[in-house]
């Protein structure tokens, strides 16, 4: 796993990180939603000058049948370089793919070819629940120690959930992260300031909770997540949390500055219990405490309740539902899901408390279920849902699938899974790549995309 040269997909700054080549491929998670095959990583070709492009042209698939693989990540990164804890011989070869609903880890080498990866290692959810504590593995990010993986549940699938560590060489797991977790109890993503060294951590909820779906009444009683927790990075110690409200559900995806001189970063929240809106925070460093503001309300769209599944009928509206955001490396655009409506939109957060929408397109939606120019006109469902960006921030790739058992909640009909990209303009404004639409093979619904040498929610950085 150790390289002579540091590995040249690692960048010391994301300034550099921008400039990198053009990624060839992308690795995808897709799972079973009946959970009776395997789920996989697929290989999509991206280059546009292949005449495979926008082609699934390798695939490996799982040992087991009920994975749900989820948010998966990579060996080592950017981070490597770090001057706290560096080891910039290590190579990005690995992808760490968990199964949020079997607690299972796999390793996949991607070096001897990376169309067709191989399996390496499964660490069975047995071992992790005993050398960690923790079960229902969500995310990985590659740290400057280690590999962290954060899981929504303890050992029994109940609360706290937390984080964990493995060896990046060995792939042994380590044990949990937190030495004084103070009130926190839910998990969902985790990110960090690495020049700040601080911790942020954001809550959904606890397996019983999600696993057979969204529970109506706990999302209507306030039960799911809707705080923030900020944590001393180096001693693993909790320091603050921010309580978003009452009204407020599900605070989910994390996106802090690339820049590591700037102490900022946006956060998602999936839905307000007031109006169905879902709303885009800043955090920022407010004298020495964290704090919090809300800079984009998106509102949800009135709609004849015939036309909405059986949980919004009540309501008469199509809820947003922004389930994923990410950032761009200069961290100039910032790209919002809208799982519900099917917009993809663009905001300039430059001045990262007063952003402007700068794009917006639409494909699926609960009730638009608007086409694509290489779908042959055909209504689609699904909608924007896992966002990634190419490091120089020119192709934005998306897919459409939530999470098994949520997705027929609000698209009864069942999904049928899409991969798309977008252009995006020298100063923003967003358009489809019209020859780039992956009709995704029925039997799998595709989740999580990396792309190959890196993407801008894989790696993090030491230097400006």
């Amino acid at each position: 796993m150790a390289t002579w040269q540091p590995d040249p997909s690692f960048y010391p700054s994301p300034r550099m990180a921008a400039k990198a080549p053009a990624e060839k491929l992308a690795y995808v998670a897709a799972f079973d939603p009946d959970r009776k095959k395997p789920d996989a990583i697929a290989v999509v070709d991206v280059d546009p000058t292949s005449p495979s492009y926008s082609r699934i042209v390798g695939q490996v698939d799982m040992p087991n049948a009920g994975d749900e693989l989820h948010h998966f990540g990579w060996n080592a990164c950017s981070s490597c370089l770090c001057p706290n804890a560096p080891h910039p011989h290590m190579e990005r070869r690995y992808l760490v793919v968990p199964g949020l609903r079997s607690s299972r880890l796999h390793i996949i080498d991607t070096k001897p070819d990376p169309r067709n990866p191989m399996i390496i290692k499964v660490i069975e959810p047995e071992e992790i629940a005993e050398k960690a504590g923790y079960s229902r593995l969500h995310t990985i990010h590659c740290g400057p120690e280690g590999i962290y993986v954060n899981a929504l549940g303890n050992a029994e699938g109940k609360a706290p959930g937390g984080i964990f560590l493995l060896d990046p060489e060995s792939f042994n797991v380590l044990g949990q992260w937190e030495m004084d977790r103070g009130p926190q109890k839910l998990a969902y993503d985790f990110w960090w300031h690495l020049g700040h060294d601080t911790m942020i951590t954001s809550e959904w909820g606890t397996p019983d909770t999600f696993e057979d779906g969204l529970v109506p009444e706990i999302l209507l009683g306030s039960k799911y997540g809707r705080r923030l927790h900020f944590w001393d990075l180096h001693k693993r110690k909790h320091l603050q949390e921010i309580d978003f409200g009452e009204e407020h559900q599900l605070v989910f995806e994390l996106r802090p500055a690339h820049d590591p001189t700037k102490a900022y970063g946006f956060v998602g929240c999936v839905i307000s219990l007031k109006d169905l809106s879902a709303s885009i925070w800043t955090w920022y460093r407010d004298g020495n405490k964290w704090a919090v503001k809300k800079i984009i309300e998106i509102p949800a769209e009135p709609a004849d309740a015939s036309l909405l599944p059986p949980v919004l009928q009540g309501f008469q509206a199509v809820a947003p539902l922004v389930t994923d955001i990410d950032l761009s490396m200069d961290d100039r655009f910032l790209y919002v899901s809208c799982w519900g409506t099917g917009d993809m939109i663009q905001y300039d957060v430059s001045d990262p408390f007063h952003p402007k929408e700068t794009g917006r397109v639409r494909i699926g939606g609960i009730v638009s279920r608007a086409t694509h120019p290489k779908a042959n006109n055909r209504a689609l469902n699904g909608g924007p849902q896992m966002v990634e960006i190419s490091r120089d921030g020119k192709r934005v790739y998306f897919t459409n699938s939530l999470y098994g058992a949520i997705d027929p909640q609000f698209y009864p009909d069942g999904i049928d899974g899409w991969m798309v990209k977008l252009d995006v303009g020298e100063n923003g404004g967003i358009t489809f790549d019209e020859n780039f639409f992956v009709d995704w093979p029925k039997g799998h619904r595709p989740h999580q995309v990396r792309l190959e040498g890196g993407d801008c929610s894989s790696d993090s950085y030491c230097y400006p």
